[in-house]
């Protein structure tokens, strides 16, 4: 028997993953802030940049597969170092993009690249490698909450850079930011008889595929993640329009989104706990069914600055809380071999669900004047996801010893 392989220090692990996503999804769930200020600034609608938000939501998602096959097969921290540059490209062609379409295709196109190399399913590969699978849940939950107190942190940031020195400043200050990426990013370099592509023949890449494409609960995941990615990144990106439109001040908004970030620090670490003790397909019923109550009540509750704040909390416990019981059961169904890349296309479902919720709101907005009738489509769809989070089926998949033995890798 070959003896255990070298892993990184646990706290080493946890620090570095930690602090890449609380700077990556920080300044990714601040972008509701530069709406007004772009479209305003430039003359463009709300749809342009909806538009190009929801490509970059589409982008992430797109290439998160491919990100996550090279991070199973390279190593994660080669990609994170190729996201980190990516960030300082896309960041600085969104601060200097004279057109809609150079702003598309950096806001879009680049910065959805970026968060596809620097984000969930590059990191949790990582994780999912070095952690064992009894304490699995709970470090995704710790780095998921970290990836949420980069909301509190960073928002309320980004406002007072785009207050005090421009949104276009603001920007290009971000990029610099964004390369700290690099050296944490040397400190999770896997140790070599953990790396990705040693050990004996095991499943192909098609293999894998064919396989999780065949499991219904592997659907049924990637189902009600489009949901969650079409609730949260239409209530990001809009509902500081939206609050402004009803005649809140511009400070409720950004408090609401920090408060979104650091409930969710709760809540997804809570929820990661809780992952190793309650079926995670429950809890994934639960906060799908909570999220379509929680808006409900918004909706009818008259509007005030503590109305918003209030929903921003609930909203906030359940923000990313789906991230670590979903990425887990994948996990769990199917190994850690290829979970970068089966996390990869999981979670295209949720970016095609974040396309569709971004780009619709905008587009409803400026045909209707108003977005309530995103608002309904988004409690039905959690109601649904509720539903078909149900009947996931958790337990390791059952594999033919010979049909993997006689693969390739």
């Amino acid at each position: 028997m070959n003896p255990s392989p070298r892993r990184l220090p646990l706290l080493q692990l946890l620090i570095c993953s930690s602090l890449i996503l609380t700077l990556t999804m920080g300044i990714r769930h601040g972008f509701g802030l530069w709406l007004q200020p772009v479209t305003q600034d430039q003359g463009w609608t709300r749809e342009t940049f909806s538009f190009a938000i929801a490509v970059q939501n589409l982008s992430w998602g797109l290439l998160g597969i491919l990100a996550g096959i090279l991070a199973d097969r390279w190593g994660g921290w080669r990609v994170l170092i190729g996201g980190g540059l990516l960030w300082a490209l896309g960041l600085s062609g969104m601060a200097l993009s004279p057109s809609p379409l150079t702003f598309t295709l950096s806001a879009g196109v680049l910065i959805g690249a970026a968060q596809a190399a620097s984000t969930y399913s590059v990191i949790y590969g990582i994780i999912g490698r070095q952690i064992d699978p009894e304490r699995r849940s709970w470090a995704m939950g710790l780095t998921a909450a970290a990836g949420s107190f980069g909301q509190f942190l960073m928002v309320p940031t980004e406002g007072w850079l785009i207050a005090g020195i421009g949104w276009q400043q603001a920007l290009l200050a971000l990029a610099v930011a964004t390369l700290l990426i690099w050296p944490l990013a040397l400190w999770l370099r896997e140790p070599a008889a953990q790396s990705p592509a040693s050990g004996s023949p095991q499943q192909s890449i098609l293999q894998a595929l064919r396989e999780a494409a065949d499991y219904p609960s592997f659907r049924l995941l990637m189902g009600a993640y489009f949901v969650c990615g079409f609730q949260v990144v239409f209530i990001g990106v809009h509902l500081p329009s939206y609050l402004k439109d009803q005649g809140l001040a511009p400070q409720v908004a950004s408090t609401a989104l920090a408060l979104i970030g650091l409930f969710n620090v709760f809540g997804t670490y809570g929820i990661g706990l809780l992952g190793q003790r309650w079926p995670k397909r429950y809890l994934l019923a639960i906060i799908y069914g909570v999220r379509s109550v929680a808006i409900t009540i918004f909706l009818l509750m008259p509007l005030t600055a503590w109305s918003v704040y209030i929903f921003a909390a609930v909203m906030g416990l359940l923000w990313l809380s789906t991230v670590p019981p979903t990425n887990a059961i994948v996990a769990q169904i199917f190994g850690v071999r290829h979970f970068s890349m089966l996390s990869g296309f999981v979670f295209c479902s949720h970016q095609v669900g974040s396309f569709t919720g971004v780009w619709l709101g905008g587009l409803l907005y400026d045909r209707n004047g108003n977005y309530d009738l995103v608002w309904l489509i988004s409690i039905g769809l959690g109601v649904l996801a509720a539903a078909v989070s149900l009947p996931v089926r958790e337990a390791a998949i059952l594999r033919a010893p010979q049909r993997v033995a006689n693969s390739a890798p």
